[in-house]
């Protein structure tokens, strides 16, 4: 027979009873727990007596207070969280908490003050403080310029924030980006030019003309033309803008777990590839390959007089 467990009710004459029992609540609900579960869990006890309980908790340092749609929520504080945070108030100490649960994303002050329900002159004084103890910091983002998210100091913003490697001071590399395209398609062209000098049977030189991203990244690496380090997905990047340019096929093989670049027992495989034919005048045009052309049309709100691509392709 499988072994019931009891809850052991909590001595309500007892206030440390009441406290631990409040904190093995938040270690069952690590997300955090409401006021509604404390009372759903300790129904005799008074309304006074649980608030005293929390405050003393929140006093201590043991819990922290967090607001969502829903209300207030009470969540166990991590040892380390308790320590940088001593000294500080309770309003402090939850504006530090809805930067740390954003991450490495961060967040706008908007967003604190909508989440602490602080006033945002208070909300600043704050941050400029977090900021002074080296416990929070400011990053631009790439998705608004004049916009600064917070997150906590010893952490790395995410790529959504600064744009990655093909970004600098909110500032789009064109050129950077133009150069590893450039240079990603001469590895393959090289290769499958490689593959074509070897007078081997055609489905050889062609399984031969294919190259892994995990090898184009190596050759760039090797290049040193690039002053930040890229990842394989930087890479995979370009190569998808050569799939998209023409220039370059992939296909998709299975491969052993383990392998160098596979992923799911899958493996990325790409080549250089000249166009069978040179496309028409026609399609050179913007109107060619413009997705909206059909909704193209004088007097319109896509029209030809004030499409930019026209006016620039004309230039050119």
């Amino acid at each position: 027979m499988a072994e019931v467990k009891v809850k052991k009710e909590a001595n309500l004459s007892d206030p440390a009873e009441v406290e631990n029992r409040i904190k093995e609540l938040c270690q069952q609900f690590p997300q955090g727990i409401t006021d509604q579960v404390i009372q759903n869990d300790l129904p005799h006890l008074e309304p006074q007596q649980r608030a005293m309980a929390i405050n003393k908790l929140l006093s201590l340092g043991q819990l922290d207070l967090l607001r969502n749609s829903s209300g207030l929520l009470y969540r166990l504080k991590d040892s380390q969280s308790s320590s940088k945070m001593k000294g500080s108030d309770n309003q402090e100490k939850l504006v530090y908490q809805v930067i740390e649960d954003a991450g490495n994303k961060g967040i706008w002050s908007r967003d604190i003050r909508f989440k602490s329900n602080l006033p945002l002159t208070e909300i600043n004084k704050i941050l400029k403080n977090l900021e002074s103890k080296k416990l929070i910091k400011a990053v631009k983002s790439v998705a608004a310029s004049k916009k600064k998210v917070y997150m906590l100091y010893n952490l790395q913003p995410d790529r959504s924030v600064t744009g990655g490697a093909w970004y600098s001071d909110q500032d789009f590399e064109s050129e950077f980006v133009e150069v590893l395209n450039q240079q990603c398609f001469k590895f393959l062209q090289s290769k499958a030019e490689a593959a074509r000098d070897s007078k081997q049977s055609p489905m050889v030189q062609r399984n031969s003309s294919f190259a892994t991203s995990h090898e184009v990244w190596k050759y760039i690496c090797e290049l040193g033309i690039s002053k930040v380090d890229l990842s394989m997905d930087d890479i995979e990047t370009i190569l998808n803008t050569l799939i998209y340019d023409g220039k370059v096929e992939m296909t998709v093989i299975a491969a052993k777990e383990g392998t160098v670049g596979s992923v799911d027992g899958q493996m990325k495989l790409y080549r250089g590839v000249n166009a069978v034919i040179q496309p028409t005048g026609l399609v050179k045009t913007p109107c060619g390959l413009c997705p909206v052309f059909e909704d193209c049309h004088e007097g319109g709100e896509i029209s030809p007089s004030s499409c930019i691509y026209m006016t620039e392709w004309l230039d050119f």
